[in-house]
């Protein structure tokens, strides 16, 4: 096979990440040449299986090392950025990470002539009081002044196998006394599975989105942070009492637990900041199709999906409630 009779390549940046890996798996199914450029390659090697013989390439780079960036992208036809963090740490600033990174994928893949996929946060917002939301914000700004067809992908809250909310609260209710409602559990989110999301990105990648457009990923219902967390509950068969923890009261303990080294804090000031405003679809973009029903999927249940990787939180496993039959 000549080299111009090959697939189309795609570099994925953050290809091993909890979204970036199925991404990966989409494309691979669809034919396409991968290339994965993630931190650890050594790592990575789990997303081989994922396609053919030779289909996937894994390479280093470091989204804070343009030299590193520029060598990811050569000879690629499309470029995705999977690329986020949820809690600064040390050198991985949400500056560092989520904005000079993305301007610097952006600039490698105009530098090539690749078109550009990049993967945002539904609550993006320059004038927000939370760090993540303010460098989510100038990110995208960045990316469309210096690719202004650039696809951009603003997902709710993820859910699946690897997600960090569900198996994080699933996990605490099996040793916690209580769960907690930070602000009492109003704060609305619409959970959207990270398959959807991976399907949406191989589309963008086909060149069936609108190029320059900001699409808005939520899957089909409208949760609160209590109904999140009282599914949760009832997918693992457990009880436990729900507290109200004010806003302040949280970010307070998120600031201290920062502090303590070697260890992951369990939700960071930030993060309550965060949680301060609904993450949901806009209005505007369901009007103007810029949503998961806009571009022809149907978006996927929480609970259809949230039984087959949250059963191992159950009490007795898959064998909870089965009685003598199992």
């Amino acid at each position: 096979m000549t080299l111009s009779n090959l697939p189309p390549l795609v570099t994925v940046f953050g290809g091993s990440g909890f979204i970036g890996r199925h991404v990966v798996r989409a494309l691979a199914k669809r034919g396409y040449r991968i290339r994965v450029a993630v931190r650890r390659p050594d790592l990575a090697g789990f997303l081989q299986p994922l396609g053919n013989l030779g289909q996937i390439s894994i390479v280093q780079a470091n989204v804070r090392y343009r030299n590193s960036i520029d060598r990811a992208v050569e000879g690629a036809q499309h470029v995705v950025n999977c690329v986020g963090i949820l809690a600064a740490s040390g050198r991985n600033t949400f500056e560092a990470v989520q904005e000079f990174g993305a301007k610097a994928i952006a600039e490698a893949a105009r530098g090539v002539g690749a078109s550009l996929t990049h993967i945002s946060a539904l609550g993006a917002d320059a004038s927000s009081a939370s760090a993540y939301a303010r460098t989510k914000a100038r990110a995208e700004a960045a990316v469309l002044s210096i690719k202004p067809d650039a696809v951009i992908l603003r997902p709710s809250i993820v859910f699946g196998p690897e997600d960090e909310f569900f198996n994080k609260f699933a996990d605490m209710s099996r040793t916690a006394p209580f769960l907690p409602l930070i602000g009492g559990g109003k704060t609305k989110f619409q959970p959207v599975y990270v398959e959807d999301i991976a399907e949406t990105v191989a589309r963008s990648v086909d060149g069936k989105l609108k190029a320059g457009t900001t699409y808005e990923l939520g899957g089909p219902e409208v949760l609160s942070f209590r109904d999140c967390l009282e599914t949760t509950l009832s997918v693992i068969s457990r009880k436990k009492t729900l507290v109200s923890i004010p806003f302040g009261l949280a970010s307070l303990i998120g600031s201290i637990a920062s502090l303590v080294p070697l260890i992951k804090p369990p939700i960071t000031a930030d993060q309550v900041t965060l949680l301060k405003s609904d993450n949901v679809v806009s209005k505007q973009a369901e009007a103007e199709g810029r949503t998961l029903t806009g571009i022809g999927l149907l978006p996927t249940l929480l609970v259809s999906v949230l039984p087959s990787y949250l059963v191992r939180y159950r009490p007795q496993g898959q064998f909870t409630g089965s009685g003598k039959a199992a």
